[in-house]
């Protein structure tokens, strides 16, 4: 989607249209160790948002296979040259327990990030340091009937035999805002 934007400054009353969407879409950063960790905990919740018309990114180690992730419609980035950037103008952040536990400069993001009002964030998997439990609260997005069927071709396209996908999938939030409508609160 295209909006026109004015430039409302007395310098110039010249249209302008934004052709790259950039500020006019919604953006979850995601942070995961692997393409199965991010795929087999959070692949249907991705789905459903890229196709709200979200602006989805994974950050992954180098070397990681990417095409389950294109399956389900999401970017994959490197993850140190996506760092630099990472949640600066996100509305949402995603982060997995085993990605928190690697790499500092992701703890402090998310550390950064959870006393951030205007950035929500996700996490899944176990392990998490009190601090972080603490400031969420347990949550679940029931997938679309799309997503399931995505997230079973991306299973598939990364080794991991489906076995059955859940109608939901488990996620630590630090708020359920309108952003989030989605997700449906467990505590």
């Amino acid at each position: 989607m295209v909006a026109p934007t004015f430039d409302i400054s007395k310098s110039s009353a010249a249209r302008v249209t934004r052709a790259n969407d950039e500020g006019l879409r919604y953006r979850l950063d995601v942070v995961a160790a692997s393409t199965v960790d991010v795929v087999q905990s959070a692949g249907g919740w991705l789905y459903d948002r890229a196709m709200a018309g979200w602006e989805v990114t994974v950050l992954l180690p180098n070397g990681c296979n990417t095409r389950s992730l294109r399956i389900l419609g999401v970017r994959a980035a490197d993850l140190d040259s996506g760092l630099a950037g990472l949640g600066q103008g996100a509305a949402s952040l995603a982060v997995s327990a085993e990605a928190f536990t690697a790499d500092a400069r992701v703890r402090d993001t998310v550390l950064e990030s959870l006393h951030n009002r205007l950035t929500a964030v996700a996490l899944w998997g176990d392990g998490w340091p009190l601090g972080v439990s603490r400031a969420t609260t347990r949550a679940q997005h029931l997938l679309s009937a799309a997503a399931r069927r995505f997230k079973g071709y991306a299973l598939a396209a990364a080794g991991i035999s489906d076995g059955g996908i859940a109608p939901a999938e488990s996620l630590l939030c630090d708020v359920c805002s309108a952003a989030d409508s989605e997700l449906v609160r467990l505590d």
